[in-house]
């Protein structure tokens, strides 16, 4: 059996009142479904992860000059990916769970990896020319906090990709999407967290995190206050995940 954390996670909202017991709660968690992650994730998406996160760099071929930000870096998937595709480019990965940096290390070889918490990133301002956040957004305590830090050391030119869980939108538009959804949320995810990850629980909150996050339009909103333009949106995996891209005008929150 696995050792769980006796705490309870918080769920995920706009805004959290104890942002520091969330972090804490949502960093155990990780490590401790760290050794499974990759598996799980290759099994939910149908081994479409790998495609998924190539579509979604492919906006950094158009990005100034400069250092890529991994950002909620994980088991370093979307580091080895920016490593091979842009090897003239220095890649940093950044997550607040060591154990799941550490279970990735093997992937990649010029990567450097910092612990950090992406609601204060240790990062000088305009340091980045790109940043990408795979599945990790909807996991902060602060949404807005972690845009505005994303922001803040992101180029004026520079671009910011989004490859997320999102909650499905309302209306009959939305109606597949949502089948789907509920689909993996409800019952195949918990079900499959329980069986490979003996962690039914963890896997639970992260379904519960889907249901409670923003929309794909939502975010792209958000982005366009922080100044950005380009701001442009694709469904993947029959709308349960999307890619958010836009490109930091420099000009701050509207």
């Amino acid at each position: 059996m696995t050792d769980r954390d006796p705490r309870p996670i918080a769920e995920v909202g706009a805004r959290r009142g104890h942002e520091a017991d969330h972090g804490g709660a949502v960093r155990s968690m990780f490590d401790r479904i760290a050794p499974t992650y990759d598996r799980l994730n290759r099994l939910m998406s149908g081994g479409l992860d790998a495609r998924w996160r190539r579509r979604a760099i492919e906006p950094i071929a158009t990005a100034p000059a400069g250092d890529l930000l991994d950002l909620c870096a994980g088991t370093l998937d979307f580091a080895a990916e920016l490593e091979r595709t842009y090897p003239e480019r220095h890649v940093v990965a950044a997550d607040f769970a060591r154990e799941m940096l550490e279970r990735g290390a093997a992937k990649v070889k010029r990567v450097e990896t910092v612990v950090a918490d992406a609601m204060a990133l240790p990062f000088e301002s305009d340091r980045f020319a790109a940043i990408v956040c795979g599945f990790g957004l909807r996991n902060l305590a602060d949404v807005d906090k972690g845009l505005d830090e994303a922001t803040r050391v992101l180029k004026p030119g520079g671009v910011l990709i989004y490859l997320e869980l999102f909650r499905p939108p309302a209306g009959v538009r939305g109606a597949t999407v949502r089948f789907f959804h509920d689909a993996v949320a409800k019952t195949l995810l918990p079900a499959v967290g329980s069986l490979i990850a003996d962690d039914r629980e963890a896997y639970a909150y992260l379904a519960r995190s889907m249901a409670r996050f923003l929309t794909r339009a939502e975010l792209e909103n958000k982005l366009r206050e922080r100044g950005f333009v380009d701001v442009r949106g694709e469904d993947v995996g029959l709308g349960v995940a999307a890619i958010v891209h836009g490109v930091n005008a420099g000009e701050g929150i509207a």
